[in-house]
């Protein structure tokens, strides 16, 4: 679409001018807004047979952490058809959701609308591999091979850009990698824990206090009463600590953040990085308060198994035993060491980015830093050598030159207009030029 855009192949093969890899709520928010504007040739392929956002962790009572104007466009452009409340509108639930003065909606509600998107917008195609992404130099154009998961068929595709929205992934520390089958990743933890139940197990540890232990840990005492089991949950972090909701810092979710972390040295953005953990790695209070009334009603049936909260404690060893799993662990502020049977483990440990494999073929062409990682621009381009004049955008892999805006919801529209003016070559969406109170740099 830009001035500079590559021209079509000489034989008439169509090209997009925008290709997304991966059908998450980022590049969804992409196809929406592509859509609202019109005059981009786009499409997007996801592996999956359907849209479905984190359904081991689709707990009925969860909510979003997010106010609901985070939705896939309304930041950006709050009269387009993919918002939010234009899918309360199409449900008939306009009037129950304004009665109810909701402004975090339930997170199934957010997947259902995620969903109710995906499967009406054009362009996006679940059920298909994107098996490779080359970069043809003498078309200047990106070639993607795609591959039907259900008839095998491949096909291929010419795009002037490519966008890699392909999410994170479950990590596990080296500590709870080799200790077997009954260590399992919180994202799984729906999809498992009735089979834990099946299997007799009558102690669970859950490792981690994030919000997902949080809810993990929730969940496990609500069904303690049915199960019989004993819950211990533990954090190497000094407390299980609250969200910084307050109002200055989530100013530290904004544009005018993100522009200002970018420009710092990489060493000082990892610094602030780690430092910055509770604006995305503590708990909401509600979900604490939800925790310490279970706890109390655990202190008044009395009958029950027990329950432990083991702060400042670290998971240094686990290996797997005849009937669970042997945990070692170490205490922050004592230096003691000591052993903890369980018979399951649920790490809520976290995610990190994912380099996709269809990428493997350009190792050699994008420039990644010290560390290994994306080196990405202000416009969340990936750098690239010089050849490859076609643009290659990441969403929610450029933590580290973004800040912890960039896994925020509340980022999504902002990021894809940024990324569509750039395809098109001026400005088809018009940003937010004040986003936040502070001056983050005193030039």
């Amino acid at each position: 679409m830009s001035d500079t855009a590559a021209p079509a192949p000489a034989d008439g093969t169509p090209v997009l001018d925008l290709a997304a890899v991966g059908i998450g709520p980022f590049n969804l928010s992409l196809a929406a807004l592509a859509d609202t504007a019109g005059g981009f040739s786009f499409e997007a392929w996801d592996r999956r047979p359907v849209y479905d956002w984190h359904p081991g962790l689709m707990f009925d009572w969860a909510k979003l952490q997010v106010s609901f104007l985070a939705d896939l466009v309304s930041l950006v452009r709050p009269d387009s058809r993919w918002s939010f409340l234009s899918y309360l509108a199409d449900r008939d639930r306009m009037y129950p959701f304004y009665i109810a003065e909701r402004f975090h909606m339930p997170r199934r509600e957010y997947a259902d609308y995620c969903a109710w998107a995906a499967h009406r917008m054009p362009g996006c195609t679940f059920g298909t591999e994107v098996e490779r992404v080359e970069w043809d130099a003498a078309r200047e154009l990106w070639e993607l091979t795609l591959r039907d998961t259900t008839s095998g068929a491949e096909r291929t595709r010419l795009a002037r850009n490519v966008v890699l929205g392909v999410g994170s992934e479950p990590v596990l520390p080296p500590a709870l990698r080799d200790a077997g089958e009954r260590v399992i990743h919180s994202a799984e933890h729906l999809h498992r824990v009735d089979g834990l139940i099946g299997d007799g197990v009558r102690d669970i540890t859950v490792v981690g206090s994030g919000q997902s232990g949080a809810e993990v840990f929730l969940d496990l005492m609500r069904r303690q009463r049915d199960t019989g089991w004993a819950v211990t949950w533990l954090t190497r972090s000094w407390g299980f600590a609250p969200m910084d909701y307050s109002k200055l810092v989530l100013e530290y979710t904004t544009p005018e953040y993100m522009t200002y972390f970018h420009g710092l040295a990489p060493e000082v953005r990892d610094r602030l990085a780690a430092s910055q953990w509770q604006l995305h790695k503590g708990i909401s209070t509600e979900t604490i308060d939800l925790i310490h009334d279970e706890l109390y009603d655990h202190l008044l049936d009395g009958d029950r198994p027990p329950v432990r909260l083991l702060p400042a404690t670290a998971v240094r060893a686990a290996e797997k035993t005849g009937d669970g799993v042997r945990l070692t662990l170490s205490h922050a502020d004592t230096g003691t060491e000591a052993t903890h049977e369980t018979g399951a483990v649920i790490a809520a440990t976290g995610y990190a980015p994912r380099r996709p494999e269809c990428i493997a073929p350009l190792d050699t062409l994008v420039r990644w830093d010290e560390k290994g990682r994306y080196d990405v621009t202000p416009g969340h381009r990936v750098r690239t050598v010089p050849e490859v004049t076609g643009g290659l955008f990441v969403q929610n892999a450029e933590q580290h030159t973004h800040g912890v805006a960039s896994p925020d919801l509340g980022i999504g529209a902002y990021r894809s207009a940024v990324i569509l003016n750039a395809v098109a070559g001026r400005e088809v969406f018009r940003l937010p030029r004040h986003t936040a109170f502070q001056t983050f740099s005193p030039r």
